[in-house]
């Protein structure tokens, strides 16, 4: 039977087979010949193959990202150094990964927004994940400094909502704004919890495969860059059906 007429996955399996597997050199030739009269006589074979490759790499990547998920859950979920916002005992929890400097960062704020205020059984977590530049992790340090003035979401929704560049004057100007103690937020800067809170967000997204801001988990879901409210609003009504199952 000519290879052409095997199922699609059974020549594309037979495309991947190591040469070596085979017995001898003859044997490597014909398969060779057999995999290209059949690319030749179906064309839409190569098609076909990029098709189930891809599959088999989002069924890889599925299978990591629940690994991970699994590992990391505690840290995403309930790391006690986190900003955990919205409804605290909330009974989903959505974990944003944001950098002040990301347009879409801003963007997105409002969609979350519209997600807590129609859902008031949300829980928030923000992870400051500085990744655009020395401007982006001053003002990373200097949000999660303004906790120990009890200033983060007020600081938060005023970097958020500023137009150009996050830099060191014009992250300062908003902490003054805010009514920030800037002697204290300097000092306040250099703790080791901002360290760690940085350092986590990285190690968080390395594992877990983003390479973009905003990126979002939402139970066993991994969004990456911007979404709409009503995906959000229908992703946690998901996992909250999913518990109640």
């Amino acid at each position: 039977m000519k290879l052409a007429k095997l199922a699609p996955f059974a020549i594309y399996a037979a495309a991947l087979i190591p040469l070596s597997a085979y017995a001898d050199d003859k044997s490597d030739e014909r398969i060779k010949e057999l995999v290209y009269e059949a690319i030749l006589e179906n064309p839409q074979i190569i098609m076909e193959a990029v098709r189930l490759l891809e599959e088999r790499q989002q069924q890889d990547q599925a299978a990591a990202a629940a690994t991970v998920l699994k590992a990391e859950r505690d840290r995403l979920e309930q790391d006690p150094n986190a900003i955990v916002l919205a409804n605290p005992d909330g009974d989903v929890t959505v974990v944003e990964f944001f950098d002040y400097n990301c347009p879409y960062c801003r963007r997105v704020m409002p969609q979350v927004d519209a997600l807590v205020e129609q859902d008031a059984n949300v829980r928030l977590v923000y992870r400051e994940w500085p990744i655009l530049g020395e401007g982006s992790v001053f003002a990373a340090r200097a949000a999660l400094a303004a906790r120990e003035q009890g200033k983060y979401e007020e600081f938060h929704v005023a970097m958020m909502r500023m137009q150009g560049r996050a830099e060191e004057a014009s992250v300062l100007r908003i902490a003054r704004d805010v009514g920030l103690d800037i002697d204290q937020l300097r000092r306040d800067m250099d703790a080791p919890e901002v360290d760690e809170h940085i350092q986590t967000s990285m190690e968080l997204t390395r594992a877990l495969g983003f390479n973009g801001t905003p990126s979002f988990v939402i139970g066993d879901a991994l969004i990456p860059g911007f979404v709409e409210a009503d995906v959000l609003i229908e992703q946690v009504a998901a996992v909250r059906e999913a518990k109640n199952q």
